[in-house]
């Protein structure tokens, strides 16, 4: 009670925005009281958060899913537990927890419902585990529910550099997977080939045959395919017979164009995965069924997103430009006192 009295008067900082435009013009930061937890919430002091297409795409009216507005963006983050409200009983205070999707997490602190949040084993950096959630349980799944892979297997992904192509080279390398990595720039092969990347090659339209002789033309049955357009095509040209090309981002903002040829002569299939949706519908034992070897791998230092720049909340216009760049060579992120 006395923590509560001391954050009475205190106030919290928010990015909000109001209409629906480019980020770096419609964002602001406000001023908001602390919040106080009802039944069964607890307040969370946010330690990082991540900005990521989504959440460009939210603020632009562009994403599938429109929060009511004046809203306040960010789909994921970590913070610490400082509160507790009633019926909360086996929630430490002080426990580091990852945010669901739906709080808008680019505020100081937020109260959420306690049974929601994830907590984070000890050993993890908050900045890590502030992006666990999206980008590196994509690729968790894309590499658990669309193939039956077994080690020494390949698979191939399109925007390799990604914070998800990124985690996909980790995960995989960890389960004995080997990829096939494409990518727009040659500067980037001797540094995805020192995360763990197997076959790194610059897209192009001799790309099918620049991977069978990287890899001895050995069979492909999973794509991961982060772009769209002509970059997807040339993706499953790669693939073998009967194999899977998942879909889950749009870089080129360019639709899939599949010949008729690839479902008939080689009977391919096209999936999509879009994260929230399936934390939304995983029950509380399958979501940390998934990121307790997430989290097994960030301890160890296997699992790690790179980090560009980290920005106060109160510089989020110049926050929400850089991460717009096309060009970066880590996440931008907010970090919190």
């Amino acid at each position: 009670m006395l923590w509560r009295r001391h954050q009475v008067n205190k106030i919290i900082n928010a990015a909000v925005y109001e209409t629906h435009g480019n980020p770096a013009d419609v964002l602001r930061v406000e001023s908001r009281p602390w919040p106080t937890p009802a039944d069964g919430e607890a307040v969370v002091k946010m330690r990082a958060a991540p900005i990521n297409p989504a959440d460009l795409n939210q603020i632009e009216g562009k994403y599938p899913v429109r929060a009511e507005l004046p809203a306040t963006p960010g789909f994921e983050g970590a913070g610490v537990v400082v509160e507790v409200g009633s019926g909360v009983s086996n929630l430490p205070t002080g426990a580091l927890v990852i945010l669901p999707h739906n709080v808008g997490t680019w505020r100081d602190a937020v109260s959420v419902k306690a049974d929601e949040l994830v907590v984070v084993p000890a050993g993890i950096e908050p900045v890590q585990a502030a992006m666990l959630k999206i980008n590196p349980m994509t690729a968790w799944r894309l590499l658990h529910d669309y193939a039956d892979l077994a080690r020494g297997d390949w698979l191939i992904q399109n925007a390799a550099n990604s914070a998800a192509g990124r985690s996909v080279i980790q995960i995989a390398r960890e389960l004995g997977y080997k990829t096939v990595n494409i990518v727009r720039r040659a500067e980037l092969i001797d540094e995805l080939q020192a995360e763990g990347g197997d076959v790194v090659l610059v897209d192009g339209e001799n790309l099918r045959h620049d991977v069978k002789d990287a890899t001895s033309g050995a069979p492909i049955r999973l794509g991961l395919n982060a772009v769209g357009g002509e970059s997807a095509l040339r993706l499953a040209n790669c693939l073998a017979p009967g194999s899977t090309l998942v879909t889950f981002g749009a870089m080129s903002l360019q639709p899939l164009k599949i010949p008729n040829g690839l479902l008939i002569f080689k009977d391919l299939r096209f999936r999509g995965i879009w994260i929230n949706k399936w934390y939304d519908n995983a029950t509380r034992q399958e979501r940390m069924d998934a990121f307790r070897p997430l989290f097994e791998m960030a301890k160890r230092g296997l699992l790690k997103t790179k980090v560009e720049k980290a920005y106060p909340l109160g510089e989020a216009k110049a926050a929400v430009g850089h991460a717009a760049r096309s060009q970066r060579s880590g996440k931008i992120i907010f970090e919190f006192e």
